[in-house]
């Protein structure tokens, strides 16, 4: 996405010994990994090591973790030695769940001149703080357009929080305690004390102010102690330790105080110049209220440069799919997918509906946090999820009013399950394993009947960061220039067209007749001869081209018509061919409800919609069929753009799976495997669970009893 600078010593020539005294360095494989990359071979330091006669290489390193107990051995000895110190830390965007619970980070602060919360002497943060020339336009806009991103994300250093989770009525003024004894706090020019003293003065100079104390999630955790207890919580001060968006948070306050929490770091990108009591590295840039000041820093910055210099400069990043160091925007994104399925699947899931070819993906899916359980009838599902805590996942044509009642009574979410919109390379009729899911809590994309969640994120789409605005812009040249579809079948070339009667070229996409989206997405045409009489009653000059479904020509579904039937109303029938292809070479796209007619939309071919698909009814499509009334133009609210349409389909509302390393991935990252990458195929053990499923509803008399 954005160019990165090679990593320091990456060349197998060149690479540096890192001598460390810390076990962690070798029994973390992330860790490893990301110091690999860096260029840094691990080695443990023996007790001799500091002694004269041991032999040195050019580039020899001592690596410690931060201010640990062992970093003082380190530094002593590097210090006899003359021999460089590479201060090692997490960087501020972390993971979902804390270190303590395994979880690896995603990026690290490699430092050479000291530690970025130690006030005492400068780090390599502070010296590019302080020095860099933090005023190029690219960085800067690299800068906003990051931050928007996260605030939209709702990311943080730790993850494992509901964004939409209840907060104090605002205004409040907020106080964030840290754990006693942090690091940051010891070598961050201050002390026990100084949160009594914070407190005090955000009573004394809020006169009348509820005053939120926002309790350290480890504290709340019950893994270390805080600065404050119940005993504080007095008068118009309340404590607050339920897990929250740190951005929601600070949304409501009026006022911040801090000591030296990252928190406060948040609070300066959400708009507020926070009261600090401590010497954390963004104190002293002109962006804070510092009760306890650093002499020696004397800059003023913008908020976009100290992002830049703390976010984008300092770390180094990494993308766990790619496996590979990469700029901050791709490990937002990969944080981001990792932050989403936490946060949707930590409860766990019930599964119903789900045949048994489909349950091995499933898990990988949707069964990371908590495994799923899976369910045969709806009583069974209900009375699982109720006891286990569990939501209900049912695949979406398996849904049935007995299901959705049950969900309702016994107060259990329950979410659609359905192949996303950039599926595989082949059909899932020939179980091809799918590489997105969307799941849905609302209803389903193609069923205009009731709302869905991809509707909700359609219409929100005006008001996305314009950086996501801007990356759904890039997806659509990635697609578009990659030929990318939702199946991306090997098909034949595209037949020659210069003998074609010339005139308006119009594709009429084929489709499966009894697909739900057909069912449920059209009221009077529903089948492919009568979708070929509309389109050439409405068009009696044009050249029609008409192309089979996938799934139709490959004889697994319903919806085929002879070529003599289809020739009362086409110029050609296109078998087996490349229908992306086919896009570029018409003007236009007559379809009933058919995704072709969205991919015609990424391509700029106009679209004429007889059905009511997910794409229709927002002013980016004709419409000949009826569309709900709640997606018009006439509710008083901006019309969503393609690139907003674009991102609700394939940003906000699929989830991604990828291939390669088995894990929650951004878009960008299958878009790349389905150009190269390796894919998951069809399996013998697919096929076998297919038919057993089939061999036992055959027989399910045998078994179930009324």
């Amino acid at each position: 996405m954005f160019p990165l600078s090679p990593p320091p010593c990456a060349d197998g020539q060149n690479r540096r010994r890192l001598f460390v005294y810390n076990g962690g360095f070798l029994t973390q494989p992330r860790l490893r990994r990301i110091l690999s990359l860096a260029g840094y071979d691990i080695k443990i330091a023996r007790p001799d090591f500091a002694r004269p006669r041991r032999a040195r290489k050019p580039g020899d390193t001592i690596g410690v973790w931060g201010k640990s107990p062992t970093a003082h051995r380190g530094e002593s000895a590097a210090a006899r030695q003359d021999i460089p110190v590479l201060h090692v830390e997490d960087a501020f965007l972390r993971s979902v769940l804390p270190g303590r619970a395994g979880a690896p980070p995603i990026g690290l602060h490699l430092d050479r001149r000291g530690v970025h919360f130690d006030s005492a002497a400068p780090s390599d943060l502070e010296h590019i703080l302080a020095t860099a020339p933090l005023d190029d336009t690219v960085l800067l806009d690299r800068a906003r357009g990051a931050i928007a991103r996260l605030k939209h994300a709702h990311l943080s250093k730790y993850n494992a929080f509901l964004p939409d989770a209840p907060l104090p009525d605002a205004p409040y003024v907020l106080v964030i305690d840290q754990t006693r004894g942090d690091a940051s706090i010891i070598h961050g020019g201050a002390n026990a004390a100084a949160f009594l003293d914070m407190l005090v003065c955000a009573q004394v100079e809020n006169p009348g102010a509820r005053v939120i104390v926002k309790t350290h999630p480890e504290t709340a955790q019950g893994f270390r102690e805080g600065h404050f207890t119940a005993q504080n919580a007095t008068g118009q001060v309340s404590l607050l330790g339920d897990a929250v968006s740190p951005w929601a948070l600070l949304e409501g306050a009026s006022a911040v105080y801090t000591v030296s929490s990252q928190l406060g770091f948040e609070a300066i990108l959400a708009g507020h110049k926070p009261h600090v009591f401590g010497q954390p590295f963004y104190a002293g840039w002109g962006l804070t209220q510092d009760r306890n000041p650093v002499a020696r820093r004397a800059r003023t910055l913008t908020r976009a440069q100290l992002f830049a210099g703390a976010m984008i400069l300092y770390p180094t990043w990494y993308d766990p799919a790619r496996d590979r160091l990469c700029p901050l925007e791709d490990a937002i994104e990969a944080l981001a997918a990792e932050a989403r399925v936490w946060r949707a699947d930590h409860r766990g899931h019930v599964a119903i509906g789900m045949r048994l070819w489909k349950r091995p993906p499933l898990q990988g899916f949707f069964g990371r946090t908590r495994r799923l359980r899976f369910a045969d009838d709806s009583a069974q599902a209900v009375a699982l999820a109720r006891d286990e805590g569990r939501d209900l996942l049912v695949w979406a044509g398996k849904e049935t009013d007995e299901l959705r009642r049950a969900a309702q009574r016994a107060d259990i979410p329950l979410r659609r399950v359905e192949d996303g919109f950039l599926r595989s390379r082949g059909l899932g009729a020939e179980l091809v394993p799918p590489l997105s899911l969307v799941c849905d809590d609302l209803g389903i994309y193609y069923d205009p009947a009731r709302e869905s969640r991809l509707e909700r994120l359609i219409a929100a789409s005006p008001a996305l960061p314009k950086a996501e605005l801007a990356r759904a812009k890039r997806l659509i040249a990635a697609l578009t220039s990659a030929g990318l579809s939702k199946y991306n079948l090997a098909a034949a070339p595209l037949p020659d067209l210069p003998d074609l009667p010339k005139g308006r070229r119009i594709l009429v996409p084929g489709q499966v007749e009894d697909d739900a989206s057909i069912r449920l997405g059209c009221t009077g045409l529903r089948g492919n001869l009568d979708l070929l009489a509309r389109t050439r009653a409405e068009n009696p000059d044009a050249v029609i081209l008409y192309k089979p479904h996938p799934d139709v020509e490959a004889g697994l579904r319903k919806g085929a018509i002879t070529p003599n039937e289809a020739r009362q109303y086409a110029d050609l029938v296109l078998d087996r061919t490349d229908p992306i292809a086919l896009i570029g070479a018409v003007d236009a796209v007559w379809t009933l409800t058919s995704l072709l007619g969205f991919e015609a939309l990424l391509r700029g071919r106009p679209v004429t919609c007889l059905g009511a698909p997910f794409y229709a009814g927002w002013g980016l499509t004709r419409d000949l069929g009826p569309v709900p009334a709640r997606r018009g133009q006439g509710l008083g609210r901006p019309a969503p753009s393609l690139a907003g349409l674009v991102h609700a389909t394939l940003i906000g509302y699929p989830r991604y799976l990828d291939p390669v390393s088995k894990r929650p991935c951004p878009v960008e990252v299958i878009v790349e495997r389905l150009q190269s990458g390796p894919l998951p195929r069809p399996g013998r053990l697919n096929r076998s669970l297919a038919k057993l499923q089939g061999l036992f509803a055959s027989r399910a008399h045998l078994w179930r009893r009324d």
